[in-house]
């Protein structure tokens, strides 16, 4: 039987409604797990004990009076540490940060607690968003292999997700950084189209490539999140109008005829030959579900990849350079470089990276004239040990990026999701990439693998 913290949402939902858990009893159970494990694992920056229980506490009575809201009334989750709680620290991972205290909360925090979720607390994060934790600030632990990476930048969600210290997370993603944890910790993840959710109240990295999204342990439960957060925010004046399909509703819809691109090139590229083995895989289960699965070939996206970082270090630099530099003292080496570098880069630079990126998306959309979803890897590797030269060989092995960035560019929604684990017992993550706003469609793909495998169910010894 599933333990208690491994519950899915729709399985926590059931108990509440059956009277084998409470909202209180469940979140209760949470903060003792984080109490026993997240000393080791690191995974929290700030629990939220008094405020979980008081929302706790208000999500019983409500759901006992028969007034439920919704699948996460009760539901306790935690939040990667850039988005803004009022009365509650919100450091974006950095030291010059650190007692940083807002005043409201961040538009998509407004949503989930209208929805009745539970704030646990905020998570472990690179500083800023970018590749390095800071000094002084948690550095998450991954609890499949503690010699190993967990990935960036949404690292604390991806651990506390993997160990079972939360039902749900949020993210942020502005070249993979829900994707990469979500492969590496052995989790779902999923970045929704660019404006799908608001951004009102999230501290940025780069303004035109960061994504807000979920991180679960299955698609269903990234659904029921995505649900509740996705809509417009007059707040955010970049956030979508269009209308928010209700996602979880819609997950167990059939998969039957849908065109899945595979570019067997392109995800063998530089990648890990177990990682190319299971990606290539999974497309006998995508068959089997009644799938049509077309041999396509991706643009090139090697050349601007190459510099996608000066893109990320130039917005970066626009949003925090006069604030931070002035207390550089107490940033990290990492992130003080690229605010320094992206304040010297020149405009002619950043507008070349800019229309390589649009001349990709266009032969994107061209491709989309064929198929409904693309499949490839989510990360070039299983997780590696970490070593100081660890990023930089995978860079040798064809880039940390070359899966991701590119639809950060474009603005496409993805969805990254277990596909196995290698001989060492570390997890495998596949990426499926869709046409702008279809999210959905993604959810039911991604579900329906889940439903044909069991990897989102295999749980580290923790």
């Amino acid at each position: 039987m599933t333990p208690l913290h491994y519950l899915s949402i729709t399985e926590l939902q059931e108990a509440y409604r059956k009277g084998t858990y409470s909202p209180v009893e469940v979140t209760q159970a949470a903060l003792d797990r984080i109490k026993a494990l997240d000393p080791k694992l690191r995974a929290f920056i700030t629990v939220t004990e008094d405020l979980a229980l008081r929302q706790a506490r208000r999500a019983e009575v409500e759901i006992g009076a028969g007034n439920l809201r919704g699948p996460l009334h009760g539901v306790p989750i935690a939040l990667k540490d850039l988005f803004d709680t009022k009365g509650v620290n919100t450091t974006g991972g950095s030291m010059a940060l650190r007692d940083r205290i807002p005043k409201e909360d961040a538009t998509v925090v407004t949503r989930l607690a209208e929805a009745g979720a539970v704030l646990l607390g905020k998570l472990a994060m690179t500083e800023g968003a970018f590749i390095e934790h800071a000094p002084g600030m948690p550095t998450p632990v991954n609890p499949w292999n503690a010699a190993c990476m967990t990935g960036l930048s949404s690292s604390g969600p991806g651990v506390a997700m993997a160990a079972g210290l939360a039902y749900g997370s949020l993210g942020s993603d502005t070249g993979g950084s829900i994707r990469f944890p979500s492969a590496l910790c052995g989790v779902t993840g999923i970045k929704p189209t660019w404006g799908r959710v608001s951004r009102h109240g999230v501290i940025a990295l780069a303004e035109s490539l960061d994504h807000v999204g979920p991180m679960t342990r299955s698609v269903a439960d990234a659904a029921a999140m995505l649900t509740v957060i996705a809509g417009h925010d007059p707040a955010d004046p970049t956030s979508l109008t269009d209308r928010v399909p209700d996602y979880f509703a819609r997950v167990e819809r059939s998969v039957k005829g849908v065109r899945i691109g595979v570019d067997e090139a392109y995800c063998a590229d530089g990648v890990d030959p177990e990682l190319r083995d299971s990606v290539i895989a999974s497309v006998a289960v995508f068959q089997k579900l009644g799938a049509e699965v077309k041999r396509i070939t991706v643009p090139p996206v090697d050349d601007f990849i190459a510099n996608f970082s000066d893109l990320v270090a130039v917005e970066a630099a626009a949003a925090h350079a006069d604030a931070l530099l002035p207390h550089k003292d107490k940033l990290g080496p990492v992130y003080r470089e690229v605010l320094e570098r992206g304040s010297t880069l020149s405009g002619r630079h950043y507008a070349a990276l800019r229309n390589s990126g649009l001349a990709f998306g266009g032969c994107l959309r061209a491709l989309f004239d064929d198929i409904d979803v693309l499949l490839c890897p989510s990360w070039p590797t299983a997780a590696v040990e970490i070593t100081a030269d660890a990023l930089g060989d995978l860079e040798d092995q064809g880039g940390l990026l070359r899966f991701t960035g590119p639809y950060n560019l474009t603005g496409n929604p993805t969805l990254s999701i277990p596909s196995g684990f290698n001989g060492a017992g570390m997890p495998l993550g596949l990426q499926l990439i869709g046409r702008h706003l279809e999210e959905e469609l993604l959810c039911r793909v991604g579900h329906a693998y889940q439903q044909g495998t069991d990897w989102h169910k295999r749980f580290p010894p923790v």
